[in-house]
């Protein structure tokens, strides 16, 4: 099964973490049913940009970015180019580390 290793954050988990999946389940999915309460305002429909991570290590082992996931990143905060949507990005049979960027597009729009 594979491990997410969730680098630390402020917010969702402010000492890091680690968790376990089944290889076929979203990092989203995996966090949320690990207690790593990760935004997901659209219920996980690739229509929103608020489980935006970045893909430290692993990244290979994921399902392959389709063209609206893609299309979609092109509005999230803080976008790099390991940049995933987590309820898109299917765990494969290695582990991955990810880091959640500080901020969502959310979260953004409300400190503005």
């Amino acid at each position: 099964m594979p491990t997410i290793k969730i680098l630390p954050h402020a917010e969702y988990c402010p000492d890091g973490r680690q968790v376990s999946a089944p290889a076929g389940t979203s990092i989203c999915e995996a966090l949320l049913d690990n207690g790593v309460e990760i935004e997901h305002a659209c219920d996980m429909v690739c229509a929103c940009t608020t489980c935006h991570v970045i893909i430290r290590a692993g990244g290979r082992t994921l399902s392959e970015m389709e063209e609206g996931e893609e299309d979609m990143l092109d509005r999230a905060w803080g976008l790099e180019p390991d940049s995933r949507l987590s309820c898109q990005a299917i765990l494969g049979q290695g582990d991955v580390t990810i880091e959640i960027p500080k901020y969502s597009i959310n979260h953004a729009r409300e400190k503005n």
